[in-house]
């Protein structure tokens, strides 16, 4: 089961993921943790520590083929899953991947393609995978997030908060990606 938690930023997505990822880590699950954020905060309301992003290895891949250091017989690919999977890091509950930030600006095309590619890799190898959304709507544009199971659209009382949670299931539907299920998480609301 893949499992996204989105919306605007600053309304407690990463909070919720940190917590889901917490309450299911208590069963016994196979668990992944993706932190699709280029603010990478979810290592820190997880209480991990992180070495490596997928950033640091598209940058390290960049050079290494840059200056010839892919070794014969392999293709970038492969070296790219390899790399990948060393940048997991493991704990005892479940494993993390960040996504981290390209060097330099411009697009965050190539890691958003990077990250289709893991997900599509590994999500066979866990039980659940809940990945943290970057904030708005580029997720469902880069279609990042478009073989999820599960949607969580985390969103407080704001206007802008309640737009960008409308705007994020009219464009999912726009660009024809389907979830099982589809949640609306409001956050900040005095009951």
């Amino acid at each position: 089961m893949i499992i996204a938690v989105s919306g605007k930023g600053g309304t407690g997505k990463t909070l919720v993921s940190s917590l889901l990822i917490k309450a299911l880590s208590g069963r016994e699950m196979d668990i992944l943790a993706i932190d699709a954020d280029p603010d990478s905060n979810l290592p820190e309301a997880l209480g991990v520590d992180v070495h490596k992003t997928v950033g640091d290895v598209r940058e390290e891949l960049k050079e290494d083929t840059a200056k010839g250091r892919i070794p014969t017989g392999m293709n970038k690919w492969d070296i790219l899953d390899y790399k990948i999977m060393e940048s997991i890091i493991e704990t005892p509950n479940f494993d993390l991947l960040v996504m981290g930030r390209p060097e330099g600006s411009g697009c965050y095309c190539a890691v958003n393609n990077m990250l289709r590619r893991i997900i599509e890799n590994l999500s066979s190898n866990y039980d659940v995978i809940v990945i943290d959304t970057e904030a708005g709507l580029e997720h469902l544009s880069r279609r990042t997030t478009q073989n999820v199971d599960v949607m969580l659209v985390v969103t407080d009382k704001s206007k802008r908060g309640i737009l960008t949670a409308q705007r994020i299931g009219q464009l999912a539907e726009e660009l024809e990606i389907k979830f099982q299920e589809l949640y609306l998480v409001l956050n900040r609301v005095n009951t």
